[in-house]
């Protein structure tokens, strides 16, 4: 039997390579050995196509490889690639320009760096420097990264066998409406209960020393958790009444994908500090944190120092703008929003065929779907999901399930947001299929 060769050698010994150099880091690896993407699409080791439906690590908006994209990489690789930090070139203001035009009034003040840990970071920072205070508030299902000051602020996952936290992180019910016990009579969600009672617990934890609270507009990792209408309004108002200034992460909604430029103006919430990566670079490594004039200001009276080896880097910065300039010019968020109801219509038609969809939830081409365990309960299905995704794998799609304490396995379904009205019917069949074998091996009912 002939073996798949993997650059000239044996796909045996790819394996045996990677498992003798490469550190583990808590999360397996994927079987399907990618040697091409282009667009919404990847193959493999073995020729075989597979359609993406989480956009690399959530980070290709435009898909991979976009001939824009691409292009601009080129030109500056070869031309202006990195400098000293403190060496501005055009590409980096004309980038902070573009983003302060499509912002609202006031957040006018960027600086680019490379991840969405070390956009976090700097904004948890600028937030202390300027209020002076150090208690930072994070949501329950909350990731914003794994550095010190991120993985304090990440309660989701990573939290296990690494010392103590940052001092000052305090811990927020977050908003999920399926698995809340807070109920009003009907059985419907009774969020402002649930969350008066969050911040009674704040309170009772301060130590008067509130400095912001740092959220994503919708919760990914946690589950995609969209908060209720009027939510985000009123988490605002609370934040203000506590002199806290309000920091949004928007590393996987940001940048047109759920149907806004930005998730945060669903709710007409505007944040002090925003921090944006992952969409912001189409899969380069690409990260800003914006603020206010008066926060700059108050961070320099502080003596602020925020100093990285690629920060404010010529050649990722060209992306970034080439990117915004490609999702304003082609009205991204539109398409995002038609393409992610045609998703979402799908998802909610393999609801009513399979009972183990426990709920289909998202905005825009943000999607996810809960799996339980047993008809008629919520008890979480993580196992019954993570069989379900790898045979997704297998028949030709990749889509992304989170297995976390306290939640079934959650799928999120994040395509990049030029995938066309095809590709997301072709995903959804592969999904259905997959869905079906595992019944049918499993011998459950539909």
């Amino acid at each position: 039997m002939t073996q798949t060769m993997v650059n000239g050698a044996p796909k045996s010994q790819f394996w045996q390579d990677a498992d003798k150099y490469l550190l583990y880091t808590g999360v397996p690896f994927s079987p399907a050995v990618i040697v091409k993407a282009q667009g919404a699409r990847l193959w493999d080791a073995e020729g075989r196509e597979i359609l993406d439906f989480t956009s690399g690590q959530m980070s290709s908006l435009l898909g991979h490889s976009h001939p824009e994209v691409v292009e601009v990489a080129r030109k500056y690789v070869g031309e202006l690639d990195h400098l000293l930090s403190n060496m501005i070139t055009h590409p980096v203001v004309e980038l902070a320009a573009r983003l302060a035009r499509l912002l609202p009034p006031k957040l006018d003040k960027s600086i680019f760096l490379n991840t969405g840990s070390e956009s976090t970071e700097a904004a948890l920072k600028m937030a202390k420097c300027h209020t002076g205070k150090f208690e930072i508030v994070a949501f329950s299902a909350s990731y914003h990264g794994l550095t010190q000051g991120s993985g304090s602020a990440t309660y989701s996952a990573g939290r296990k066998n690494g010392g103590p936290t940052m001092p000052g992180m305090l811990a927020f019910p977050a908003p999920y409406p399926y698995r809340s016990v807070f109920r009003h009579a009907d059985g419907s969600y009774d969020w402002e209960t649930e969350l008066e009672y969050g911040w009674s617990m704040i309170d009772r934890q301060s130590v008067g020393s509130l400095a912001a609270f740092i959220m994503e507009p919708i919760l990914s990792t946690g589950g995609i958790l969209v908060p209720p209408k009027g939510y985000l309004k009123r988490m605002e108002k609370e934040c203000r009444k506590r002199g806290m200034l309000i920091i949004m992460d928007e590393a996987q909604t940001g940048v047109g994908r759920t149907g806004h430029m930005f998730a945060f103006e669903e709710d007409g919430v505007v944040p002090d500090i925003l921090a944006l990566s992952k969409t912001l670079g189409c899969g380069l490594p690409l990260a800003s944190v914006t603020t206010t004039a008066e926060i700059e200001e108050g961070c320099r009276k502080a003596g602020l120092l925020w100093l990285t080896t690629h920060l404010n880097d010529p050649l990722t910065a060209a992306v970034g703008n080439k990117v915004l300039e490609v999702v304003e010019r082609d009205n991204i968020p539109q398409k995002a929003a038609e393409r992610g109801e045609q998703l979402r219509q799908g998802l909610l038609r393999l609801q009513k065929k399979f009972w183990c969809i426990g709920e289909v939830r998202g905005r825009g081409l943000f999607q996810a779907i809960e799996i339980i365990a047993e008809p008629g309960t919520k008890a979480p299905g993580a196992e019954l999901g993570q069989a379900i995704s790898d045979r997704a794998l297998e028949l030709g799609l990749s889509c992304n399930i989170v297995n976390l304490p306290g939640m079934g396995g959650v799928f999120r379904l994040a395509p990049p947001v030029t995938v066309t009205a095809d590709e997301i019917e072709d995903g959804l069949k592969l999904l259905d299929e997959a869905f079906e074998q595992i019944f049918n091996e499993r011998g459950l009912k539909k």
